[in-house]
């Protein structure tokens, strides 16, 4: 019985994997998408060894618009977290599981650990998983310190959303809608930074990221409270 119960879960969430990047798929073929800032950044993109960080709000069209780069991200092990590493599996890309408050350090280690021995790209959502909601939390300075890979703050909005009353106050864009994503300035964490030059960055950070949120907002006339 529990083997069965066991592979019935596992279809449920293979299932909600596959539905779920059918629905991301359909609902950005009828959006139009536009990209500001991506001349900037193209070369860190170009060359795969990077940290893109977004919050944890504003997944959804970043998923999209790097679906099948083989990007590693962290995801946290709750059920909501769960959904999301299907999904992301689905879309082309691979998770580590963990958050700051579940293995924190050992996961971050195991990601920068991959990083290194892949020279893939990762991504993270520095608000994650519980907020407090754009606050950038220490570990995507500590891999960018660790990898030498420069930090990529992207950011999106869209001219007609459902803003959800979660704690990150989730955006999901309507079908048809005009997006906007924008690549702010690259952050650079160098290996041998003392922890006050590590607070810098970690301001520097949240600061771009709240700065081309707002962009994004305020140009469909959005304020996000």
């Amino acid at each position: 019985m529990k083997r069965l119960n066991n592979r019935i879960d596992e279809l449920k969430w293979n299932l909600i994997g596959i539905f779920g990047k059918l629905f991301i798929d359909l609902l950005f073929l009828t959006t139009r998408i536009e990209t500001v800032g991506l001349s900037g950044v193209a070369h860190i993109i170009q060359s795969r060894k990077y940290v893109l960080a977004f919050w944890h709000s504003r997944l959804l069209l970043i998923s999209y618009i790097f679906k099948g780069l083989n990007v590693l991200v962290m995801v946290s092990q709750s059920k909501d977290g769960e959904i999301i590493a299907r999904i992301l599996r689905r879309q082309g890309q691979d998770t580590v599981r963990g958050s700051s408050t579940r293995g924190g350090l050992r996961v971050l280690a195991g990601m920068i650990k991959n990083l290194k021995e892949t020279g893939r790209p990762g991504a993270t959502t520095p608000d994650g998983p519980q907020g407090p909601r754009f606050k950038v939390k220490s570990g995507t300075i500590a891999i960018a310190k660790k990898t030498g890979y420069p930090i990529v703050p992207v950011s999106y909005s869209a001219s007609r959303i459902k803003v959800f009353s979660s704690w990150d106050r989730f955006v999901l864009p309507i079908p048809f809608s005009k997006c906007r994503a924008i690549y702010g300035e690259p952050i650079y964490v160098p290996k041998d930074v003392d922890a006050d030059e590590e607070k810098r960055c970690l301001l520097k950070l949240e600061t771009e990221l709240c700065r081309i949120t707002q962009m994004a907002d305020h140009h469909f006339g959005h304020d996000i409270r």
